[in-house]
């Protein structure tokens, strides 16, 4: 961490200033660099004793302790450091060809040059600097103020080598911006679409939320219709006898004013139960299992008495469950108005469902069957998919689907189905304790 802010001059820089953040690293190595190379030669002029060069190049590593402090002081120095930086390395590189001999090789720190001038500077600033340097170098041999130890052709395949580095140094800078640009118009467009996709998923959010609370709705009026049917059923019962002049009972009267007492208790924790529905902080009740089955057969009783559908309930021993108590009842109710709605329509013989239950290890498994003819095999896959129905329009496609989704939800386990020419046997397995 430490040497990545080094070398960025401890500063932050954005997105948009990701080259400058790139420069700014190029020329802290490039000052390290520098003065590396000054000190060792400070070191070495002090040996050979030659004192003029040695404080020269202790000045040098002076200066750039200065333009170090002068990139960390504000990112506007960073013009004036490049340009400090560029002549340093050309009147150095000028002055090693001016007073050393080819056999020192200290021209091959030429080299550098083009790296240095060509990355910190544009087109504009980098040739004016590039010429001034190749022709000092040309001009060496025949300048009478120094005595240069290099022939004209030794300077001048310098000056070939260094320019032919100097071109592929500008056109790998080239392709290295036109790749830049690039990588920067995608983000521009790439940005643009991850705002119009954000922008996309929240009306899908909403049009989510609405198509959930529209779902809610629907299955909150499937819920309802059975019982309010029912309660519908018991007083146009009440209401047909006594008209017809028929004395009602006082234990009919008692026992449909019971059915619709329940019923309404039913209605109320239907809202709850769709209220606290995806949340998972519910309360677990101790029941046993027989109980919501015969409830369940409650619920459905008055509506079979025009009918000839018998329902057959073989309970077991004391099967008590820790569980959602009114989910179950749910999933029975949705199950067993099927299998009427089929019998009914199929104007069946005999028509009957039997409910059976069954003790396992762990979880307690209620069958429930008709003999309705079965579900045709096309349908078989797609009974338990929202808004899927066989019977037209007075089907909603949501009683399965939610009992599906009760199951799977809150109970981990999965209504299973099978159909046969008789009829369909829908089984639900039941946890005896919820973790």
């Amino acid at each position: 961490m430490l040497i990545k802010d080094f070398f960025t001059s401890s500063w932050s820089f954005n997105e948009q200033e990701r080259e400058l953040r790139s420069k700014f690293q190029m020329m802290n190595i490039a000052i390290v660099l520098s003065s590396t190379a000054v000190v060792y030669g400070t070191v070495l002029n002090l040996y050979k004793e030659f004192f003029s060069l040695a404080i020269f190049e202790f000045l040098l590593f002076l200066a750039n302790i200065v333009l170090w402090y002068m990139l960390r002081r504000s990112k506007k120095f960073y013009d004036f450091v490049s340009i400090a930086v560029t002549a340093q390395f050309t009147f150095l590189l000028i002055l090693l060809i001016y007073i050393s001999s080819p056999e020192e090789m200290k021209h091959t720190w030429y080299f550098t040059y083009p790296i240095i001038i060509l990355y910190f500077k544009n087109e504009k600033y980098a040739i004016p600097w590039f010429v001034f340097l190749i022709s000092m170098l040309l001009i060496a041999p025949f300048q009478p103020f120094f005595e240069t130890q290099y022939s004209f052709f030794q300077l001048f395949y310098i000056s070939f080598v260094l320019s032919i580095v100097s071109i592929i140094v500008y056109f790998y800078k080239v392709k290295m911006d036109e790749a830049t640009q690039i990588i920067s118009t995608q983000e521009k467009i790439l940005s643009k679409k991850v705002v119009e996709l954000t922008q996309k998923d929240k009306m899908l959010t909403v049009q989510s939320k609405q198509a959930v609370m529209g779902e809610m709705i629907s299955m909150i009026a499937h819920q309802w219709r059975q019982p309010l049917s029912t309660v519908t059923l018991s007083i146009s019962n009440l209401q047909v006898k006594k008209l017809l002049g028929e004395e009602i009972e006082e234990e009919e009267f008692d026992q449909a004013l019971e059915n619709i007492s329940n019923t309404v208790v039913y209605l109320s924790q239907t809202i709850d139960d769709f209220q606290t529905y995806f949340r998972p902080d519910k309360e677990f009740s101790s029941v046993d299992i027989n109980e919501l089955i015969e409830k369940a057969i409650g619920f459905v009783e008055p509506r079979l008495k025009k009918t000839a559908i018998e329902i057959k309930f073989f309970p077991q021993q004391r099967l008590v469950v820790n569980t959602y108590a009114n989910e179950i009842i749910q999933v029975l109710l949705n199950i067993i108005n099927n299998a009427v709605d089929e019998l009914i329509s199929r104007n069946i013989k005999y028509p009957k469902v039997v409910i059976n239950v069954f003790n396992r290890d762990k979880e307690v498994v209620i069958s429930i069957a008709d003999n309705a003819g079965g579900i045709a095999p096309e349908y078989i896959d797609s009974i338990f998919e929202p808004y899927f129905s066989t019977k037209g329009k007075n089907g909603t496609g949501l009683g399965l689907y939610m009992s599906q989704m009760i199951m799977q939800k809150q109970f981990q386990t999965a209504i299973e189905v099978k159909s046969t020419n008789y009829g369909s046997i829908f089984t639900i397995v039941v946890p005896k304790k919820l973790a």
